[in-house]
């Protein structure tokens, strides 16, 4: 039976954090500075409202991503003495890679009662142990086809900033996991002590749940890792200007290589591919932002904004102004 995110009044809202091997540490910092900020009336880090503590089973030292090591400062213990227990993940290949302790603390958070988070790729970690059956699971469009490939599960949402189904919150990281440490501090402590922490990290405004990622799943669907693989290095680029050479060299391909596989699994060349990608993130920014046309244009890699409206109006069969109008009507 899967529960809903139950309240204890009058306590302090206390977060237990687990983090994987190669976690990403902008991920963890924002989910705590949050809960640090919301935590006093200044700056001081006092726990008056809220806490939190990085859970371990040996107490040794956590090695990030970037190389940077955090030391735990409590044992695993009894999970049902924190209000949610969080999983803050990282690089793909480590993100599972924790012992049986970890995997049965996490189990008998669940069991008991006590609410989960999946960061970053912690979401991976809570799905291999089958903690988020039948809920649904928010990851980051870069790792959209990712979780289907290594999870198997069913389509995880990858457009919105992060999701709230009953007793599972999931997020993909980044600026994301602060907004959803705000919405918990919303519940338990209050909206102004949420919306003081995002001030001072410079966020503006609390996002909930339905908020667009900054990024965008990709629209154009392939299961060849090669062509997947430079479809992400293109959208990771779009605002530059890349050449077909530059990403086949990345793939690891030649020129005529790459184009081969793109023509043969898509029916497209590379840079039609690229084109594509610009105007799908075009698109998003004309329905999510208030944002000029000659911004846009910037922020996607056209040469200016006139250049925008023709291809958009080539592909889309409408103007940029007309597409934004229609979607406001």
């Amino acid at each position: 039976m899967k529960a809903e995110l139950r309240t204890m009044p009058n306590a302090k809202l206390s977060v237990g954090i687990i983090v994987t091997p190669r976690f990403t540490l902008s991920a963890l910092a924002n989910f705590v500075d949050v809960l640090r900020l919301s935590s006093d009336e200044g700056d001081r880090s006092e726990r008056m409202n809220c806490d939190w503590r990085i859970l371990s089973d040996t107490m040794n030292p956590v090695r990030s991503s970037c190389g940077l090591t955090i030391q735990p400062d409590q044992r695993l213990g009894d999970p049902g003495r924190f209000h949610y227990i969080a999983v803050v993940g990282g690089l793909l290949e480590q993100s599972s890679d924790v012992g049986p302790p970890y995997r049965q603390f996490l189990r008998d958070a669940a069991r008991t009662g006590v609410p989960l988070i999946g960061i970053c790729t912690g979401s991976f970690l809570l799905y291999e142990l089958k903690l988020l059956d039948g809920y649904k699971c928010c990851v980051s469009w870069f790792h959209h086809h990712d979780f289907i490939e290594y999870c198997g599960g069913p389509e995880p949402v990858s457009d919105q900033m992060f999701v709230v189904d009953r007793d599972r919150l999931t997020c993909p990281g980044g600026n994301s996991s602060a907004h959803l440490a705000a919405w918990i501090v919303q519940r338990h402590v209050g909206k102004t002590s949420a919306r003081k922490s995002l001030r001072m990290l410079n966020i503006s405004g609390i996002a909930g749940p339905e908020e667009a990622q900054p990024g965008f799943p990709l629209k154009i669907e392939t299961k060849v890792p090669t062509v997947r693989k430079a479809m992400l290095f293109m959208h990771q680029h779009i605002d530059a200007s890349l050449t077909v050479d530059l990403v086949a060299k990345y793939v690891g391909l030649s020129r005529r290589q790459l184009e081969r596989k793109f023509t043969n699994n898509l029916g497209i060349t590379p840079s039609q591919a690229f084109r594509l990608i610009r105007l799908d993130h075009a698109e998003l920014l004309l329905l999510t932002t208030d944002k000029s046309l000659a911004d846009i244009a910037l922020e996607t890699g056209f040469s200016d904004d006139s250049h925008l409206v023709r291809q958009f109006r080539h592909h889309r069969g409408m103007t940029p102004h007309a597409f934004r109008s229609a979607a406001y009507a």
